[in-house]
């Protein structure tokens, strides 16, 4: 076999235009869809049109970007275009990307501190602009698990969740094994596996492009082999230097071009379109977050009293966070400080304040023009991709890399959700850990019933009775926990219990209108073994 299909083990053959929507047209939240009226200096730009339907969710136009303004659009939205889903068919819409993973034993034991996960996604835009990954590192030690958000279209994490890991991995590995490795390349002997991949049938690998990802990341391990430092890689350190090469590299490949044009198009749609990157790395009671952008990472804790809390291990890089609006601030001249961050959008346009690609923000103006001029004439006839945003002077706006968080895990510390931003959306991380740990336990809290200052007859409490008690039950009908957590997401009602009409009608909203009431949505539920972290964590040790 091929030393690149060593590496890159196709799981599904599929073409990337089969599966990607153009990344060169903008189609979610991030970077506003359909036609778009930017203000700029007092006059009316043409941001972008894109010639697939769509609108910005309403609340995203009135309450964080009043600048983008959206031409009327009138949809029908009459129950007409609704119908009820029965629960076969919800489950079956609910369930239909949800994967399960359990780590084998040894001589009947579990030596891992990670007992499985579960993961599923709900899409909102078509396609699906979200991608996850999670594989095992098998030259080191630990997991990798990983959500990845996509905007401008799915290309970008496409290209992500397929690489990012094994810059990763490559970064730890000690200097005799990467010689190992090049030598067996150079002399077309075996290469050892780096990775063990978890994936859903529908989670693919490009094959068009794996000896060009192939190539890029040799180049990466031979510059580590240069230079050799002879010391064991900094986990932290490593998964810095991973997310900055990868993203180095998008932006070297899609300047540099490809002689194929169908992979000189695709590295151009990759590059402009963008990412963000939420990822975990678990080895034994060793678990490190790396975060690019608005994903999170909420552990599950489990008090004594058999409550539950809620730690976050990540923060998210937007206008909310104080320390990223300062960061950002402080990287530019003080005369840009009322337009770098303009309507709680990075330039006015982008929501999140790091990411992979999008280099429409890291590129300098000549670079662009000069892309641009030499590029397909796709490239050329998208507006998106000419347009400069506005009071661009002194790039790079971006940046991808990964604010990293440390925590060594204690036997109460019992699962980690890693979500993109359209789970936290619809739900508080309290309630999260919450529903996953009920489910995970069977074990459920009888808290007092709040209606929240509603007015309410004893008739409507007695449904809200009944509701409750077929929530317990509906915990049967998920046989994982990240597909009960979505169920909630998207079927909560007011009153914080799923609601199978509200459930049924969110779910067959018709493309055009899905996107206005949520985003994609896609969550890993990790689980940990307590018995094994205890072992691991030494008597006398504050856990």
């Amino acid at each position: 076999m091929p030393v690149t299909s060593q590496l890159f083990a196709v799981l599904r053959n599929g073409e990337i235009s089969k599966i990607c929507s153009s990344a060169l047209q903008p189609q979610n939240r991030h970077l506003c869809r359909k036609a778009v009226i930017l203000r700029v200096n007092k006059c009316h730009l043409r941001f972008f049109q894109t010639a697939n339907s769509g609108i910005c969710e309403p609340k995203q136009l009135t309450k964080r970007s009043p600048a983008l303004q959206v031409p009327s659009r009138k949809y029908q939205t009459s129950s007409q275009l609704l119908y009820n889903l029965t629960p076969p068919q919800v489950n079956s819409i609910l369930k239909a990307n949800e994967y399960s993973f359990k780590v084998p034993e040894f001589d009947g034991k579990n030596v891992s501190s990670v007992l499985g996960f579960d993961s599923n996604q709900l899409p909102a835009n078509a396609p699906i602009e979200d991608r996850r990954s999670v594989a095992t590192c098998l030259q080191t030690r630990g997991m990798l698990l990983g959500v990845f958000d996509g905007h401008a279209g799915c290309a970008c994490a496409q290209a992500v969740s397929e690489r990012l890991f094994y810059y990763i991995a490559v970064s730890l590995l000690p200097q005799e094994t990467l010689i190992e490795i090049e030598n067996a390349v150079e002399s077309g002997r075996a290469v050892l596996p780096i990775l063990q991949w978890h994936k859903h049938p529908n989670d693919y690998f490009s094959k068009e492009a794996s000896r060009l990802y192939f190539n890029s990341l040799r180049t990466y391990w031979q510059e580590l082999l240069d230079l050799n430092s002879g010391e064991n890689p900094d986990i932290k350190e490593a998964l810095v230097n991973a997310f900055k090469r990868l993203d180095n590299d998008l932006s070297l490949e899609a300047q540099v071009g490809d002689p194929n044009s169908f992979l000189n198009y695709w590295v151009l749609r990759v590059a402009f379109s963008g990412a963000t990157a939420c990822v975990a790395h678990v080895d034994g009671v060793d678990l490190h977050v790396a975060n690019t952008g608005d994903g999170r990472a909420v552990l599950g804790v489990q008090e004594e009293d058999g409550s539950w809390a809620a730690m976050t291990l990540s923060n998210d890089h937007n206008a909310q966070n104080e320390n990223e609006v300062k960061r950002i601030r402080s990287e530019h001249p003080k005369n840009e400080e009322k337009t770098v961050i303009k309507q709680d959008r990075l330039l006015g346009l982008l929501m999140p304040f790091r990411a992979f690609g999008d280099v429409k923000f890291k590129w300098s103006i000549e670079l662009q023009k000069r892309v641009l001029e030499s590029g397909p004439d796709q490239l050329n006839e998208n507006e998106y991709t000419k347009f400069i945003p506005p009071n661009y002077h002194t790039p790079p706006y971006l940046t991808a890399k990964p604010e990293v968080i440390y925590h060594k895990l204690r036997p109460q510390d019992k699962f980690l959700v890693l979500g993109s931003d359209g789970l936290w959306e619809t739900m508080h991380r309290q309630e999260v850990v919450r529903v996953v740990g009920e489910y995970l336990t069977g074990v459920h809290q009888q808290q007092p019933i709040t209606v929240g200052g509603y007015r309410v007859t004893l008739g409507q409490m007695q449904g809200l009775l009944m509701e409750r008690r077929a929530r317990f039950s509906s915990v049967f009908e998920d046989q994982n926990s990240a597909t009960h957590l979505i169920r909630h997401a998207v079927g909560n009602n007011e009153f914080g219990v799923v609601d199978h009409e509200r459930l049924s009608k969110m779910l067959s909203l018709p493309e055009e209108l899905a996107r206005m009431y949520r985003d994609d949505i896609t969550v890993i539920v990790v689980q940990f073994n307590s018995h094994v972290i205890g072992a691991q964590n030494k008597p006398g040790e504050d856990v």
